[in-house]
């Protein structure tokens, strides 16, 4: 199996999704991620018992999606690192280790001499990697952010999904929606960091913002709005397909299934189109007849494409439309694409065991190497390997249990 990061020491100390959901990645590729948490209350996230109005427990056992997924395949040790007596630790764990991840804030970096200088005097060829709300530079540097504020509401993201005059703003479709985004591409720079590294010898430093990562996901209007010089207009959407395409948007099925049309081309894709749901005269019709004639009367012809797909089940259209070029794309939900046929056929849905022995599923990375998905494991319990990382550190029997009473491990 295909482990790109097998021997990689990484050493994190963060809380909740965003930047632990990177070690969650590098623990799939094969990194040893050893995952520091507060000798007394863990990573703050284990105490979150409903977000998004939904039940994020799982009735009494041990199995916890929102710790599995962006903590899956680490160790944990629990250290009070605020404690004197945790430093040594510390700084045994620093000086073995090839990436430092944080999420902490300035002051709490500083604080508990975590920040760059302190970390990179016990080990100057480390690379050290800061996730973050607003980035490290400019008057926010200091302000906390989760992907709902920084990603989503000011990366543009929450305004791009929210139409004009609506009474309420669009919420995010799913919980560290861009969480899961920002440590995906926390991962990659920690990839390129080893690479430059093992080429130069030079160790990086790694800065990630949620802001940016939301900037980049929105960039097509960003951009676009940068060259005009101001905030782009509000584009009236028409009832169905784009405002000069009928074969983009949303339509929907007899028993009430969504399907999302990308037929980028109109003059390639239309009579390919009215071939295949039996209406072959509109592709001759003269208001539809050329790229230039669909393009000019495309609330029309979405109108009529809107009629057939409501003519039809969802069962009849995947019939109807069996072999046909033109991209499209049925409209799934959560279950939907947890049963999705093409990310099982390719590995996307993993499977692991969890601390109670059970078969579990859940969303691998898109990330695979040599054809060959993840092989996942289960995300540690609090403090559960607190005793087996101090055994290799050098720790005795009678040290780790003084250092137990000490409050400075648990």
């Amino acid at each position: 199996m295909a482990r790109p990061m097998e021997g990689v020491r990484v050493l994190e100390v963060a809380q909740y999704t965003f930047v632990p959901a990177s070690g969650a990645v590098l623990a799939d590729w094969g990194a040893d991620v050893i995952k520091v948490e507060h000798a007394e209350y863990g990573d703050a996230q284990r105490g979150l018992i409903r977000l998004l109005g939904l039940d994020v427990s799982s009735n009494g056992n041990a199995f916890f999606p929102i710790m599995e997924a962006p903590n899956r395949g680490k160790r944990s040790i629990g250290l009070a690192l605020e404690k004197p007596g945790a430093r040594v630790v510390l700084e045994k764990l620093v000086a073995r280790a090839d990436v430092f991840v944080t999420n902490f804030l300035p002051r709490s970096r500083s604080r508990l001499k975590i920040d760059l200088e302190d970390i990179r005097a016990i080990n100057p060829n480390i690379i050290y990697v800061r996730g973050s709300g607003f980035g490290q530079r400019g008057p926010e540097r200091d302000k906390g952010g989760y992907d709902g504020t920084a990603f989503w509401a000011r990366g543009g993201s929450a305004s791009g999904v929210t139409p004009p005059g609506a009474e309420r703003m669009t919420k995010m479709p799913a919980g560290a929606y861009g969480d899961s985004m920002g440590g995906l591409t926390i991962a990659g720079g920690i990839a390129a960091a080893l690479y430059r590294r093992a080429a130069t010898g030079e160790p990086s430093v790694v800065d990630v913002s949620l802001l940016g990562v939301g900037a980049w996901t929105t960039q097509f209007s960003v951009n676009l709005a940068l060259l005009a010089g101001g905030p782009l207009p509000d584009v009236e959407e028409p009832r169905h397909g784009a405002p000069t395409n009928p074969l983009i948007g949303a339509f929907r099925t007899a028993d009430d299934r969504w399907l999302q049309l990308s037929m980028l081309q109109p003059g390639v894709y239309w009579p390919e189109f009215c071939t295949v749901v039996g209406r072959p005269e509109l592709a001759e019709d003269e208001r539809f007849n050329s790229t230039e004639k669909i393009m000019a009367n495309a609330a029309e012809a979405a109108d009529l494409v809107a009629e057939i797909i409501a003519s039809l089940t969802y069962s009849e259209w995947l019939k109807t439309v069996e072999g046909m070029k033109g991209q499209w794309a049925v409209v799934q939900d959560a279950w939907g694409v947890g049963q999705d046929v093409s990310l099982r056929a390719n590995g996307n849905i993993g499977t692991l065991v969890d601390a109670e022995g059970r078969n579990r599923e859940l969303v691998a990375n898109p990330v695979q190497f040599d054809e060959t998905p993840a092989d996942l494991g289960r995300a540690p319990r609090f403090a559960e390997h607190t005793d087996e990382i101090l055994q290799e550190l050098g720790w005795s029997e009678e040290e780790m249990i003084q250092l137990k009473i000490d409050g400075v491990a648990t």
